[in-house]
């Protein structure tokens, strides 16, 4: 990850927006805002695609209609003054459609259906941490964590119900068993499919 130097002081949401707005990010790396920094994310490992794109096709067949799932969406906490580019997001269309054409900002998380953030080395305890707590406070209703690193083997956490800034349910379970996703979604995603 790469930072940048300014003094924290001196870096208000603003000005830090405004940067992230203009940055010319290497095809494949992410920028996010997170503790008063732009944060730049490399790009991550083939296994971590695989599982985004088994994710995304299954969620085709269980998102509800006039939603969609984005990769490279720009979101907003804005209790916080965070911005994360999850993995995948759920969402409703019209906020992505309605977007000014004119300026790159991020949507507000409070309108994604879902979040799922997929660990990689390097970010496996943010993902854990800060952007559960972040996306509980944002609300977002669910946030699926796909941890490939987890220190007893891989698994799928499905948070659901933020309250007060944390989530009231956490159900997790090993790669090879299912995750039942809430509504309005449905469905059980097979978490066999996953590489690891």
């Amino acid at each position: 990850m790469a930072e940048h130097d300014q003094p924290l002081t001196a870096r208000p949401w603003a000005y830090l927006l405004e940067t992230w707005r203009g940055l010319d990010v290497p095809e494949g790396w992410r920028a996010e805002i997170d503790e008063g920094r732009i944060v730049l994310v490399p790009p991550p490992h083939p296994h971590h695609n695989a599982i985004a794109d088994e994710l995304q096709e299954f969620l085709y067949g269980a998102k509800p209609a006039a939603t969609g799932i984005y990769q490279t969406l720009g979101i907003l906490i804005a209790p916080l003054d965070k911005l994360y580019v999850p993995d995948l997001v759920v969402m409703p269309k019209r906020f992505v459609v309605d977007a000014d054409p004119a300026v790159a900002d991020p949507l507000d998380a409070a309108e994604a259906l879902l979040v799922v953030e997929i660990t990689s080395k390097g970010n496996a305890r943010e993902d854990r941490t800060r952007k559960l707590w972040a996306y509980a406070h944002a609300p977002v209703p669910a946030y699926l964590l796909i941890d490939r690193f987890d220190e007893h083997g891989p698994t799928s956490t499905l948070f659901t119900e933020p309250q007060n800034g944390a989530y009231k349910h956490a159900d997790r379970v090993p790669f090879g068993e299912t995750v039942v996703l809430p509504e309005p979604f449905g469905g059980q995603l097979d978490t066999a499919r996953f590489p690891h």
